[in-house]
């Protein structure tokens, strides 16, 4: 995908860390909420440019990763005071625990139940006991609608604007296209990217079941943003690992 490769130096134009204030404020209420003892550190997993961690770093203390080193470098960039590791979600292991693990959106990239199960795993073996993990799934089968939608702002010399489309060419499997067309102005050239990403669609019961099978105690949290339409139905997914807390 060109958005997180070399298209990766325009990621804040395209998504401004501002508009995360929102969902990182429901993110941390939910982890220290849902935990047993205090949630100090935390672990993100998938943390693409750093915009919910832009926020979330006032309160805890940061491991930032993702497996697209452009988009850590734009992360560095924004948080240099974070920890910073390449990893893939699926298989990283750091040998040592947290209080919390937070996935946003970053999982829908996972298109297969095997991945998806691969990730809660990973969540729980970096979590002490009591501790808890946070995933935000853009949807789940259930919810999915087909939307399009379109932003960018101005920087510094350049400015972007796009406009996405998401649709569904096979009901039957597990996967939809976010099809994005991008203008990107350099000074007085403007040019057109288009980019196609491939995102994983669950139902709600093989999310649920992925936590159960990890070992995890789940909640499921309404996920209540001023985005979303009344009844959209959005849901956080909230593990705990079993245990008491230090």
């Amino acid at each position: 995908m060109k958005l997180y490769r070399e298209l990766a130096s325009w990621w804040p134009l395209l998504s401004a860390p501002l508009d995360y204030a929102e969902e990182a404020a429901i993110a941390a209420k939910t982890m220290v909420e849902g935990a047993q003892g205090p949630v100090r550190r935390v672990l993100e997993l998938g943390c693409g440019g750093g915009n919910n961690a832009s926020h979330l770093k006032a309160r805890f203390e940061m491991t930032l990763t993702d497996r697209a080193p452009g988009m850590l470098a734009v992360s560095r960039a924004l948080n240099p005071e974070c920890e910073h590791i390449a990893g893939d979600m699926r298989t990283l292991r750091l040998e040592r625990t947290f209080d919390a693990v937070f996935v946003h959106d970053a999982v829908m990239y996972l298109t297969r139940e095997r991945d998806l199960r691969a990730a809660v795993t990973t969540a729980f073996a970096h979590l002490r006991p009591g501790g808890v993990a946070l995933f935000v799934p853009d949807d789940v089968k259930e919810t999915w609608r087909s939307v399009t939608s379109h932003g960018g702002h101005d920087g510094d010399g350049r400015a972007l604007r796009y406009l996405v489309w998401s649709y569904d060419p096979d009901p039957s499997d597990t996967t939809t296209i976010a099809a994005y067309a991008f203008l990107l102005r350099e000074g007085a050239r403007i040019r057109c990217v288009h980019d196609k990403h491939t995102l994983g669609l669950f139902p709600r019961a093989t999310w649920v079941k992925a936590f159960q099978d990890a070992g995890f105690s789940l909640t499921t949290v309404p996920y209540l943003h001023s985005s979303f339409p009344p009844g959209a139905g959005r849901e956080l997914f909230l593990g705990r690992r079993a245990g008491p807390a230090p």
